[in-house]
């Protein structure tokens, strides 16, 4: 008889694609494996799993807002309203499916499915991405079997110990399919050249970007390495226009693009990332051993970006910059002074490979079919 997985996810990219590419892992070694996805209503994670092939059922679910006001009030209020009565359609989905086990990969919608599904005996996880258990984690690692998480350093965050696994996160293919060789000459960069790939995400960029013009000015000024940035489909007019009025070209080194489409080979070619501390971004730069300077995210709940890059910054694989604190000239100055020592960058880059699982969703998979012997 084919057994049955769910994977429950919700709220980001970040949550979905690893439950993706579980899934797809299923669908090639186990085809007989019947798959169902969970997610919220009008969610990413609709749009995501929709688009992979995959049956998804949604729950109708709101995460909190930290933020104080009578505003952030009202939304706490409908989504305490809303989780005391997701019980009825998470039970119906778990009855209607019969899983043979449950993973979750964070976002609200996972609290009541897991929950739910540890009180019929059905086997269930989580895999968390962050270096620190979120809310929803937190509530729902308690009704797990297994907690599997990206590193040893995350271990002494759960009460149950015992039940944490290091499995890593898993990253997508395409990142681990050239060599470092292959992927530079791709690009046509000699044996000496230096690249410089950042980038930063959605939430915040407009903040970075702005800050970037400074550093491209400076940049122009001696252009002493490659670099390509990518800014965002909303920021890119912002930046060419700022660019503008300051009267400046860009030397042939510096490509500002709208967005890096060939991104895990410019990823695997480049000496230095600068970027925020997303959960996604830290095992793709673990899998491949890029070091990186990171400017973590202030607008995410719980400071989770700040927490996850002091983890790597403990490690000696990156240097933490606070987005408060910074400006376009002093994030130049001190990719100029990372650049200048590459026995020191290079030892930077040994210790976030250190700390990569390129076999992440391998680990997790196995960790997935032990349960449902």
């Amino acid at each position: 008889m084919a057994q049955r997985v769910l994977f429950v996810c919700g709220g980001s990219a970040g949550h979905v694609n690893p439950a993706l590419a579980l899934a797809g892992m299923f669908r090639q070694r186990r085809p007989q494996t019947e798959i169902l996805f969970v997610g919220g209503e009008n969610s990413i994670e609709g749009r995501l799993v929709e688009k992979a092939g995959y049956p998804m059922e949604t729950i109708r679910i709101s995460g909190f807002w930290r933020r104080k006001g009578w505003k952030a009030l009202r939304h706490n209020l409908r989504a305490a309203e809303l989780l005391l009565t997701v019980g009825r359609p998470a039970a119906k989905i778990l009855k209607d499916f019969r899983p043979d086990m449950v993973l979750a990969t964070g976002g609200y919608v996972s609290y009541p499915i897991v929950k739910h599904a540890a009180k019929l005996g059905i086997p269930t996880a989580i895999h968390e991405s962050n270096a620190v258990p979120g809310l929803t984690t937190k509530m729902v690692a308690p009704h797990c079997d297994r907690v599997m998480v990206g590193f040893e350093d995350c271990r002494s965050a759960y009460p149950h110990p015992e039940r944490v696994v290091v499995t890593g996160t898993p990253v997508r293919g395409d990142f681990l399919e050239l060599t470092r060789e292959q992927a530079r000459r791709r690009l046509g960069l000699g044996p000496e050249e230096l690249l410089v790939v950042s980038f930063w995400g959605s939430l915040g960029a407009q903040v970075m970007d702005q800050m970037m013009v400074d550093f491209l000015a400076e940049e122009a000024k001696a252009p002493a390495f490659r670099h390509i940035h990518a800014a965002g489909a909303k920021d890119y007019p912002m930046m060419q226009e700022m660019l503008a009025q300051r009267q400046l070209s860009l030397p042939p080194a510096v490509d500002l693009r709208e967005y890096i489409y060939n991104m895990a080979e410019v990823m695997r070619a480049a000496d230095l990332a600068l970027c925020r501390a997303g959960a996604s971004t830290i095992a793709e730069l673990t899998a491949l051993g890029l070091p990186a300077v990171m400017v973590p995210s202030p607008y995410v709940p719980n400071d989770h970006q700040e927490k996850n890059a002091r983890v790597l910054e403990r490690h000696g694989s990156v240097k933490v910059l606070l987005e408060q604190e910074l400006t376009g000239q002093a994030l130049y100055r001190e990719v100029q002074g990372l650049l200048s020592d590459r026995d020191a960058l290079r030892a930077m880059g040994r210790a976030m490979l250190h700390l990569g699982a390129p076999d992440a969703a391998e680990r997790i998979y196995e960790q997935m079919l032990d349960m449902l012997r």
